[in-house]
């Protein structure tokens, strides 16, 4: 069998060392890495992994598309796959910024405790996802849409929560999703305030060391059952919870912080990269890492 290479696409100009560590742990007996790389650059390198090898040889060349800027990796990604033609292709993991294997495993723990997998139930949960409008929160949101569940999308921009909802809305026909102005001081009444009160499930998936939900947001959310902090940088995105939190009980609700859903997202990003050498035409993306993490 032909050795197992990986192709690492970074937009950012030193490729990421945690995502060429993962890879090498994953089983990948050699890591090609190439920085700044843009979608018509990344062309050529594509066309290297796609003609010099044939037959089951392919399934032993695959693509990662990394780097902090998700958008630039969004526009990488899908270049590479528009350059593939019939069975002449390689698999394609995308994970920029972790953002992907993140969501993922997020969803996979609020799945632990409340009936994502049940459409009848599953029809009247509500969750929050604060920070929605981020590289994880876009992503935690659209999951979560996909399962059914009701999902406001809460930033300090309407105009970005709308548009949020706009471009989820257009990939998921017939999600429901709100936008919602997440205030630092919550007004009784206002969408947000009523999202909070009626919310299941509270992802916060902000920016590192900014709190999104205070001790006066938790009682609000007193209905809540999983509350779900993402942020591993003091201070915490939810009052109260540490990051090392995994399936803690606090009172009615279960809450994990950034660490306790980090194990989780680890195994799914070496299950991702082991997937990818088993065919030469996986494309890996949000869903399809969510099924990986729903498997493991």
């Amino acid at each position: 069998m032909a050795r197992k290479i990986l192709i690492q696409l970074d937009g950012d100009p030193q490729p990421s060392t945690f995502d060429s560590v993962v890879a090498v742990d994953a089983g990948a007996d050699v890591l090609l890495r190439h920085g700044n790389v843009t979608p018509d650059a990344a062309v050529p390198l594509v066309h290297g992994a796609m003609f010099t090898r044939g037959g089951d040889d392919l399934a032993s060349t695959a693509i990662f598309v990394g780097g902090s800027d998700v958008a630039a990796a969004e526009a990488v990604f899908d270049r590479v796959r528009k350059t593939f033609f019939g069975p002449v292709r390689v698999s394609v993991l995308l994970d920029p910024a972790g953002a992907n294997t993140t969501a993922s495993a997020a969803v996979v723990a609020a799945g632990r405790h409340l009936p994502l997998g049940e459409p009848a139930a599953v029809a009247t949960l509500r969750a929050v996802v604060l920070g929605g409008t981020g590289p994880v929160g876009q992503r935690v949101a659209r999951l979560l849409a996909r399962k059914g569940v009701t999902v406001t999308v809460a930033s300090r921009s309407l105009s970005r929560a709308e548009q949020v909802c706009e471009r989820i809305a257009s990939a998921v026909p017939g999600s429901r999703l709100e936008p919602a102005t997440a205030d630092s001081a919550i007004i009784a009444g206002t969408p947000f305030a009523i999202a909070l009160a009626e919310a299941d499930l509270i992802v916060a998936a902000g920016a590192a060391g900014a709190t999104l939900l205070g001790t006066a947001g938790r009682k609000m959310a007193g209905r809540a059952r999983v509350l779900i902090d993402l942020n591993a940088v003091p201070p915490a995105g939810i009052e109260g919870i540490a990051a090392t939190d995994k399936a803690q009980q606090e009172g009615s609700a279960v809450v994990y912080g950034a660490l306790g859903v980090g194990g989780t997202k680890m195994k799914i990003h070496r299950a991702a990269i082991q997937q990818l050498f088993a065919s030469n035409d996986a494309i890996l993306d949000a869903e399809e890492l969510l099924a990986i993490g729903e498997s493991l």
